[in-house]
């Protein structure tokens, strides 16, 4: 989002998201709307959330969902972030998120959180396994990566198809650190 911009006058073209809706057996994974920003922080202002990902802050600095989304919605954006949206299941509407990022040479980076209260849904994996299966990206090639103390992480993706490549570190925002990682590949048709 460009300084000055309010995430209220963003304006979404459905042309320029170009990001289906992908139904599984529980919830959909939609692209973000705007809406979606109060359960964001809601659910990433728990450090545990926080300190999954590499780029979410703890504490979460006001606007920082907002600006989340805006991006999102963004026409130059490089990442396509979907909602886990379980509303069309007597499920909440935002459960999580599931992400893809474009890298060069037809390959995509997944990455995905899932709220506190529904850990040990299974909801992670079914999001992932539908994310791989529409293929979006069109990638011959997807890498995902878990800290190494979120083994439930590296577990998802094991359980959809992706293999384990090495060790790595990556900067986690919310811990201040590099943070050992698990890095996994899995190659497209």
């Amino acid at each position: 989002m460009r300084e000055g911009t309010r995430l209220d006058d963003l304006k979404i073209d459905s042309g320029i998201l170009n990001q289906p809706v992908i139904e599984t057996e529980r919830f959909v994974l939609r692209p973000l709307r705007p809406s979606d920003a109060g359960m964001i922080a809601h659910y990433t202002s728990d450090r545990r959330v926080a300190e999954g990902t590499r780029a979410i802050p703890h504490p979460l600095p006001p606007g920082a969902s907002e600006g989340f989304v805006a991006r999102a919605l963004s026409a130059d954006r490089t990442e396509d972030v979907w909602a886990i949206d379980g509303t069309g299941h007597q499920l909440a509407e935002l459960l999580g998120v599931i992400s893809l990022t474009r890298m060069e040479g037809d390959q995509s980076e997944l990455g995905f959180w899932i709220g506190a209260g529904f850990w040990n849904t299974g909801f992670a994996t079914e999001a992932v396994e539908a994310l791989v299966a529409a293929n979006p990206h069109g990638s011959r090639t997807l890498f995902a990566e878990a800290f190494q103390d979120n083994p439930g992480s590296a577990r998802v993706l094991t359980n959809c198809g992706f293999v384990y490549l090495g060790d790595a570190e990556s900067w986690s925002v919310a811990r201040e650190a590099r943070v050992p990682t698990w890095t996994y590949l899995r190659k497209m048709g």
